[in-house]
């Protein structure tokens, strides 16, 4: 029985490996013909939110030349 066990084990191994063999070289890998184009649609908004105390505003204005 352990013979025809070990037997059996051979011939799948065996059809494994030729099936393996033959199945090899069906796989191929090529560059694509036309460029790869990503297109991003990107908005970048930035909001700058100031506010000055009175006293700084009218520092400011009195100096304007400076600013």
């Amino acid at each position: 029985m352990m013979r025809n066990r070990a037997v059996g084990m051979v011939a799948l191994a065996a059809t494994l490996a030729i099936t393996a063999t033959a199945l090899g070289g069906c796989v191929t890998v090529s560059a694509p013909d036309k460029p790869i184009v990503i297109n991003l649609n990107i908005n970048i908004k930035q909001e700058v939110v100031y506010r000055l105390d009175g006293k700084a505003k009218a520092v400011i204005d009195e100096n304007a030349e400076i600013f």
